[in-house]
């Protein structure tokens, strides 16, 4: 006769949600968080390509920022919190560059006037007569929406750095524009 054999009972398992309140990011909780990441995602975004780009952008910015991270508190809501802001962040830069292209082109008519077309071209003169590192900068927080603290990471200067040296180029770059803008005569066609 053949006697059965024993196997050991497997450990118990805790639950999904108990998994889910550790303070490690592990590849077991990166798994369990990921659908619900891109869930909601998706309903921030309403676009499955935009929905994965910014799951992608958390979780590079959460592994970057680990070792910064307070101790305390769930990955979860730590991962979602970032989820959130990145999609906050996502949405002023796209109103920002959508202002932007408004401004230079003209977009809310469906033909410029001259006037229009004289600022747009001024302002842009004024913009190529500034300084190399004051164009940079400006572009740099302006059009491409990054913080402060990127561009002083960016340039290793402090953050209050950054800002009045913005402020000197956002000065310069209005007294340009005003003084070209007076100086612009527009031809009268017959």
């Amino acid at each position: 006769m053949i006697q059965p054999v024993r196997l050991p009972l497997p450990e118990p398992v805790s639950s999904e949600d108990d998994a889910l309140q550790t303070e490690e990011l592990s590849d077991a909780v990166l798994r369990l968080l990921l659908p619900r990441l891109r869930r909601f995602a998706l309903r921030l975004a309403r676009d499955p390509a935009s929905a994965d780009d910014l799951v992608q952008a958390t979780l590079e910015r959460a592994l970057t920022r680990w070792p910064g991270r307070r101790p305390e508190g769930n990955v979860r809501a730590w991962l979602f919190t970032i989820l959130y802001r990145q999609f906050l962040d996502s949405q002023r830069r796209g109103r920002r560059y959508a202002r932007l292209l408004e401004w230079f082109s003209g977009a809310d008519s469906a033909a410029p006037s001259a006037e229009r077309q004289v600022l747009a071209r001024s302002s842009l003169d004024a913009f190529e007569r500034l300084p190399e590192a004051q164009r940079t900068l400006l572009w740099l927080v302006s059009v491409e929406g990054l913080s402060y603290k990127a561009v002083a990471d960016l340039f290793d200067i402090p953050a209050g750095t950054v800002m009045s040296r913005l402020s000197r180029a956002r000065r310069a770059l209005r007294d340009l524009n005003e003084g070209q803008t007076v100086a612009a005569h527009l031809r009268i066609l017959k």
